[in-house]
């Protein structure tokens, strides 16, 4: 499953599934900022809801790119999709409307300068796989670290409130999760909380 790390009224910062990790943290790093109300086209966006997801999309890729330092001289492509899910065969199977399948979602894709990944080569556009292949393909790919998705909430959060000047009313609180170390939002009147993946995840 997805891993949501961030939440304010600009959206929501979310750590791809184990799964289907599109570039490996050493290669660059991947973190997807979703819009704060589901929609299938950004134009369904209201103007406040696409600014505010526009401050928290540069604001999350300004903090990776001063955080990793992997992506030392190098760059974030911000990638809108949303492909896969009008796939024949994604479920349910068949042919599909984007209106009513496709939910927006943008990838912030770290871009290395040191990229040993041949579908990740500095100066080249980015290679993805079909549909069918996706999971064989992202399966050697490695999520960031759980400090370094600290880290760069860190700086979100500082750029939020000073840059783009968003009140702290309208940042959820986060803490670690004390299981996997990873960045979580806070419920209200917690102060501590454990991820929704490792409520998920069966423990010995």
């Amino acid at each position: 499953m997805s891993l949501k790390l961030f939440t304010c009224h600009g959206g929501h910062i979310v750590l791809p599934d184990r799964k289907l990790v599109l570039v490996s943290r050493q290669d660059g790093g991947i973190l997807v900022v979703i819009p704060p109300r589901e929609v299938w086209e950004r134009s369904e966006l209201t103007p406040a809801e696409l600014t505010l997801w526009s401050f928290l999309v540069a604001a999350t890729g300004k903090a990776m790119i001063e955080v990793l330092p992997q992506l030392e001289g190098g760059c974030i492509n911000y990638w809108e999709a949303g492909n896969w899910a009008l796939n024949d065969e994604a479920e349910p199977k068949g042919l599909k409307a984007a209106r009513e399948y496709r939910k927006v979602h943008l990838h912030l894709l770290g871009r290395s300068r040191n990229a040993t990944d041949p579908a990740w080569r500095w100066g080249e556009a980015p290679k993805f796989p079909d549909y069918v292949e996706r999971y064989s393909w992202a399966s050697k790919h490695e999520r960031l670290y759980p400090e370094e998705c600290r880290n760069i909430l860190a700086q979100v959060e500082t750029r939020l409130k000073e840059h783009y000047e968003m009140a702290a009313s309208n940042i959820s609180p986060w803490a670690t999760c004390p299981v996997c170390g990873y960045p979580t939002p806070l419920e209200s009147g917690r102060g501590t909380s454990v991820c929704e993946e490792c409520q998920h995840t069966p423990r010995s």
